[in-house]
């Protein structure tokens, strides 16, 4: 058994390279091998958001405070909730952030596929994000 004690594992913040406004990830666990599952509580500014991404595995969110947005390239962009379970198949393009005007955390889980979890690809202009 092991335990992670609140409050023992720094939050950073979020890379200017792959996030658009403040982003803060407090990362919450990260299995030892041979399992793969990443977890991290992230929380997003107002008009805050990831740039376009995949997931070799898929990515799982669950909303747990805020408002929010997420949209899978090709479709629309979809209000998320406190609640709210969102799932991203393997390779599926796609950002997820904060509504423009409320602040949004959810948790974040992933698995490593070859030490990776995620792929970034290009950021998400503000014309997207406010489609």
């Amino acid at each position: 058994m092991d335990i992670k004690r609140a409050g023992t594992r720094p939050s950073n913040r979020a890379s200017a390279e792959y996030f658009t406004g403040a982003v803060q990830i407090e990362p919450l666990f990260q299995a030892s091998d041979p399992a793969r599952v990443v977890g991290a509580s992230v929380t997003f500014e107002p008009g805050a958001r990831t740039a376009w991404h995949t997931h070799p595995l898929g990515q799982t969110l669950i909303v747990t405070s805020g408002l929010g947005w997420a949209q899978r390239d090709g479709g629309q962009v979809e209000e998320i909730r406190p609640g709210d379970v969102v799932w991203f198949p393997p390779g599926e393009k796609h950002w997820h952030g904060a509504t423009d005007v409320s602040s949004m955390s959810h948790i974040a889980i992933q698995e490593a596929a070859g030490g990776k979890t995620v792929d970034w690809l290009e950021p998400v202009s503000d014309e997207q994000y406010l489609e």
